[in-house]
């Protein structure tokens, strides 16, 4: 039995005519002869919507969160209308879709009344993206000859109770995905559920952070030891840099799973950075298609890939980052001083992207949040501290950049005429990264990709891609 997990992004399930595309795509696989598990996002922008009526009820604005919720609901009963042609199919599925609304508007009832947002009820809010559209497009799906079953992923992703950000058990959700989801797939049935959400041991109702449906496809991809995860999006897979930034970006036929991690990081939007650890443990290829052009083969991230004549295989970039400078003239040497810098982080549950150290000073890189004061507060007690926002990360990925000779020289030729915060090279054998003001980032991208991808490896770029692009421009 070949079994593949397909995970389906919110703009492949943004309207009627985009989840007939995916019907049509799951179809194929079937018809080949694939066992398909399908993971499906909410409704593009539904989570950034149900965020701004938590909120607006969190403050008190009962009639502004209703309001975006009756919006949701006319959006939800709408495409459901026209997905599924028999009536009492269609009546069926938007009387559902109505309860689940009528106990969505009791909690934001209750959240304007108590005026407290707390992780464990915005965990409960968001989850009505993902719940509303498994169940719809299992139907689409059933409506259109593929015998689909859905399934509530509550039941499957089971995790510990850091609400906004749970961590998987990894094995309580293999011991589930095992005795729920391999049963309807040995039938012949289609898995439908929804990515992102998951409920702790007492059955709460969790989430797995934003991008969290990426992490949920794999999660069931390792649970159930697939043959492959196939990860739907917008785009034709990874690309050499955002295509908005540089035209001429290519896509990336084939890509390691480390140089993959690496990307997604440093800000590469096409895979969340969590998505592919668990294919990495059990060594599953993952590949990564686009919806709207699913004849294209996208980007293959496998544990191996070939090696690369080109030394970076994409430029990745990470903006509204900022610079925390440490200075202690005194301490910096002294046993435990960076223990306790980083304790401080910790604390705040502040995550750092590069570390530099001199003589007398450290110097980190951080989301830009509201937790910066706070955080520059406690390292004052410490030390002399300053930090300044509007930074950006440019990260390179290749294979053994270390071990390339003048390497450094190169790049930072390329960009010569941008001023250089800080730099990263060497902690990792295939990432090069530095600091710039955010403002000059799209132009360091562009002068970089133009000096290494002018004559990119036809094993690993997809060339022919290039060739109109140029024909077009000469």
């Amino acid at each position: 039995m070949s079994l593949v997990v397909m995970k389906f992004g919110g703009t492949s399930v943004e309207d009627p005519a985009a989840i007939n595309r995916t019907a049509a795509i799951v179809a194929g696989r079937v018809s080949a002869g694939r066992h398909p598990v399908v993971v499906v996002s909410a409704m593009a922008k539904v989570t950034d919507q149900l965020l701004r009526a938590a909120s607006a009820a969190s403050q008190g604005d009962r009639t502004g969160a209703l309001a975006i919720s009756s919006r949701l609901r006319s959006r939800h009963r709408d495409t459901a209308a026209a997905l599924i042609k028999n009536q009492k199919d269609a009546a069926a599925l938007v009387t559902w879709i109505d309860q689940k609304f009528d106990q969505l508007d009791e909690v934001l009832r209750g959240l304007a009344a108590i005026l407290e947002l707390t992780p464990r009820i915005s965990d409960l809010i968001v989850s009505y993206g993902e719940r509303l559209s498994s169940r719809m497009i299992a139907a689409a799906f059933c409506e259109r000859g593929i015998e689909a079953a859905h399934v509530d992923a509550r039941e499957i992703i089971l995790t510990d109770s850091q609400f906004q950000k749970a961590i998987p058990l990894d094995a309580a959700i293999e011991k589930r995905a095992n005795e729920k989801v391999r049963p309807l797939v040995n039938e012949g049935k289609v898995p439908v559920m929804g990515g992102f959400v998951g409920s702790n041991e007492a059955g709460i109702t969790t989430t797995l952070g934003r991008g969290g449906s990426d992490f949920t496809g794999a999660l069931i991809g390792g649970a159930l030891a697939a043959d492959s995860i196939e990860i739907w999006t917008d785009v034709d897979g990874i690309m050499t840099s955002d295509p908005r930034v540089c035209p001429d970006a290519l896509r990336v036929k084939v890509i390691s799973f480390e140089e993959a991690a690496e990307l997604a990081y440093f800000g590469a939007k096409v895979l969340h950075p969590a998505t592919i650890l668990p294919a990495v443990k059990k060594n599953i290829p993952v590949l990564v298609l686009n919806s709207r052009n699913p004849g294209n083969e996208g980007t293959r991230i496998t544990s191996l890939a070939p090696h690369c004549k080109s030394p970076f295989k994409s430029i990745a970039v990470k903006k509204k980052l900022s610079i925390i400078d440490v200075v202690a003239s005194r301490m910096l040497m002294t046993h435990g001083y960076l223990k306790a810098i980083f304790d401080v982080f910790d604390r705040h549950q502040c995550a750092v992207d590069m570390v530099s150290t001199s003589e007398v000073s450290v110097s980190l890189t951080v989301d830009s949040n509201e937790k910066l004061p706070l955080i520059a507060a406690d390292l004052s007690k410490l030390a002399d501290v300053k930090y300044e926002g509007k930074k950006a990360l440019v990260c390179m990925v290749g294979e053994d950049i270390r071990g390339r000779n003048g390497m450094a020289a190169q790049v930072f030729t390329a960009i010569r005429h941008i001023n250089v915060r800080m730099i990263s090279q060497g902690a990792s054998e295939i990432n090069m990264s530095f600091m710039i003001d955010e403002e000059d980032a799209d132009e360091a991208v562009r002068s970089l990709h133009a000096t290494f991808f002018q004559n990119p490896d036809p094993e690993i770029f997809d060339v022919e891609a290039r060739k109109p692009l140029l024909a077009s421009s000469s």
